[in-house]
């Protein structure tokens, strides 16, 4: 079989704005949606919604638009969220507690089935439904759940030694909080989120200067 064409970062990151909105529309009860709409409804233009749909075959029929549940579907498959997909958290401070218990994961597949953190003063207690479980029993516990996703919270001194641990215990992808860079093996993939520096560019947008 031939190797499929590398898609973009970017493209995945669309699928994902289209399925979501996809969710909202079917959960409206809509039946069709038309690139157009989709436009209209995400900001990202109509050949371009086009395009990145074009890299997993072909989708809709002209003149009538886009079956919501069949592509729906068809993208959650492409995104791998057509099932539950559980997730392990490392760092059961403030983010990582708001994340726990954060429900919009569930509702888009996400289920965080377990939460590591080092601190001897929060292992044992409960977050959420959860009981917060020592780090070190990382690849133990992982063993039974199977979680090839991660959320990484820690504080950046810890990031790396816990990234090492998470890789051992068979994560694939890891979506990292952590204000560092973090290095893994290339078959593991991170995605990083910093605020400080989001902020940092939505401040350039800024009108005017400040003397």
């Amino acid at each position: 079989m031939a190797r499929q064409t590398k898609v973009p970062m970017p493209t995945l990151e669309r699928l994902a704005t289209y399925l979501r909105h996809l969710n909202e529309m079917e959960a409206a009860g809509a039946e069709t949606i038309s690139s157009a709409e989709m436009e209209e409804a995400t900001g990202i233009h109509a050949a371009q919604f086009r395009k990145d749909l074009s890299y997993f075959g072909e989708f809709g029929r002209p003149g009538i638009g886009y079956n919501v549940y069949d592509l729906q579907k068809r993208i959650a498959k492409i995104l791998k969220v057509e099932k539950e997909q559980p997730v392990i958290l490392v760092g059961a401070g403030n983010l990582g507690s708001a994340l726990v218990g954060y429900q919009g994961l569930r509702h888009h597949n996400f289920h965080i089935v377990a939460v590591f953190d080092n601190n001897y003063n929060k292992i044992g207690r409960q977050l959420w439904d959860l009981e917060i479980l020592d780090v070190n029993r990382l690849r133990e516990v992982n063993e039974e759940m199977q979680a090839e996703i991660a959320i990484l919270t820690v504080p950046a001194p810890a990031a790396q030694s816990v990234t090492d641990q998470l890789v051992k215990a068979g994560t694939k992808v890891i979506l990292n909080f952590a204000p560092t860079v973090i290095r893994v093996p290339e078959n593991v993939v991170v995605r990083n989120v910093c605020f400080i520096q989001e902020l940092a560019v939505l401040s350039y947008h800024l009108s005017g200067e400040r003397t």
